[in-house]
């Protein structure tokens, strides 16, 4: 069965990510394109660097061809970001990426968007649940690539300038010119290089760049820019005495930040520092919006400015949402992934890390300086995560327990709130929180804990785990 998860639907490359399938996920699409009589708008396609992705995406062209839908097709490997700025300024109301994002590399898959650039919801994602349970093989239309493109159905498109030159514009160029920084990037070999290299150059940046050959094995580690994914960029940022090291994920809509002192900044300060940045020094004016599992500290500072934050589920889908309808200058989740008001409704984490280098070029402070400033202004907030691979049977049980029984273990904090808007989320007396929900986009129990201190963190969730006899 073909399930979408929070970020699109993502399977097994030879299990679940095969042709037959993937042709079926395009043919349900082009049939929703026509049911809602959007199909002469067309469609944008672009991948990224993964096993199969080139030739899934011809695959998946060749349906819509066969459909009499047109193909806006991007010929060379790409951000997901730059795809979903594509379907913006081509006015499409549907275009899709084949990337399995920051999965292992033995995963691939479909991410699905919508007008404007915006992550598919859950209403889109449900219709298209729907029409693939009575779609067959031989269902599905098809048109050889050559001959849609000597038909004119499928056009190669090179939308790689205008999505640079977007995001330089939103930059306060000037600034980031006179400081004269010195920048390391990790596109984990994945496809950030190309395009945060020419954004970092064209405003003065010196850029140096590891880990960018092509390798559908993301060199034996998980695409994700994690601290311990990031462990060479880390000792090259200190030892060569970089301003910055940045880290993106394998279809760059992530980013991970290394600082000048060779510390890894979390994506929580990263969406911290951002919010105050655009704030305090940009005078922008709005809300914030963050997934239930992201860092407290952005309503603290909301707070301090007049303004709000709001919650929502995990899944971007959920923050693009929220911010259109608050009016939000910034979304995003602890994960990594981020977007700002006026740039595309999905995450980018290309912009994202232009942006963190004008934060350092307009303040004229170091990362872990301002990281300062806020532990000093708002006080500490720290975060603690577990990812959990259970069996089947454990599985079936913890749901049973959380979610059934609405079982709450004993804390050592007294619970102030209980939520299931998501999996589990506790709210304690003295702030804290902890959330417990499957991962929709691989099969992991993820705990998160947020607490005064590390160790606070790690109690909590240790009592959790060990009251439903889970080894963390």
């Amino acid at each position: 069965m073909i399930q979408f998860g929070t970020g699109g639907w993502r399977d097994i490359i030879g299990d679940g990510f095969i042709k037959d399938n993937i042709v079926l996920v395009a043919q349900a699409l082009a049939n929703l394109m026509k049911e809602e009589k959007v199909d002469s708008h067309g469609i944008v396609i672009g991948y990224d660097k993964r096993f199969l992705s080139d030739k899934a995406s011809r695959w998946i062209a060749e349906v819509f061809a066969g459909n009499g839908i047109a193909v806006n097709f991007i010929e060379k490997v790409s951000p997901t970001p730059l795809i979903m700025y594509t379907v913006k300024s081509f006015a499409c109301d549907y275009g899709l990426a084949v990337t399995a994002s920051h999965n292992p590399a033995d995963y691939n898959g479909i991410k699905i968007f919508t007008k404007g650039g915006k992550d598919a919801d859950l209403s889109v994602t449900k219709k298209l649940e729907e029409i693939l349970k009575g779609l067959s093989a031989d269902q599905v239309k098809t048109l050889k690539f050559q001959e849609g493109k000597d038909k004119g159905v499928i056009r190669s498109v090179s939308p790689f300038n205008d999505y640079v030159d977007a995001i330089i514009s939103m930059l306060d160029k000037e600034a980031i010119r006179n400081r004269e920084l010195k920048v390391l990037v990790d596109p984990m070999y994945g496809v950030s290089k190309a395009a945060l290299q020419t954004v970092l150059i064209t405003v003065r940046c010196e850029v140096d760049v590891i880990n960018d050959r092509h390798d559908t094995s993301f060199g034996g580690r998980m695409p994700s820019p994690t601290k311990e994914t990031l462990g060479k960029l880390r000792d090259m940022v200190k030892a060569g005495n970089y301003d910055i090291g940045i880290g993106t994920d394998g279809d760059a809509d992530r980013l991970g930040i290394i600082d000048e002192e060779g510390n890894y900044v979390t994506s929580n300060d990263i969406m911290a520092l951002l919010y105050y940045y655009l704030l305090n020094y940009k005078g922008m004016k709005g809300p914030v919006v963050r997934n239930l599992s992201t860092t407290h500290l952005l309503d603290r500072i909301a707070e301090d400015f007049g303004e709000t934050c709001y919650e929502v589920p995990v899944g971007f889908k959920y923050i693009s949402g929220k911010m259109l309808e608050t009016d939000a200058i910034i979304g995003g989740e602890s994960s990594g992934g981020l977007t700002i008001k006026g740039h595309i409704k999905g995450k980018d984490g290309i912009f994202a890390a232009a942006l963190l280098v004008e934060m350092i070029s307009v303040t004229g402070k170091r990362i872990h300086e301002m990281l300062k400033d806020l532990q000093e202004k708002y006080g500490a907030f720290h975060m603690h995560e577990e990812n959990l691979a259970l069996t089947e049977e454990e599985e079936r049980s913890l749901k049973l327990r959380l979610f059934e029984e609405k079982e709450v273990p004993h804390f050592t904090e007294a619970v102030k709130t209980v939520s299931y808007q998501d999996g589990l989320k506790l709210y304690f007396d003295n702030g804290g929180w902890l959330v417990a929900r499957f991962s929709g986009t691989e099969k992991l129990l993820r705990v998160f804990t947020e607490m005064g201190t590390l160790r606070e963190a790690k109690q909590i969730a240790g009592e959790f785990l060990g009251h439903f006899g889970i080894d963390g």
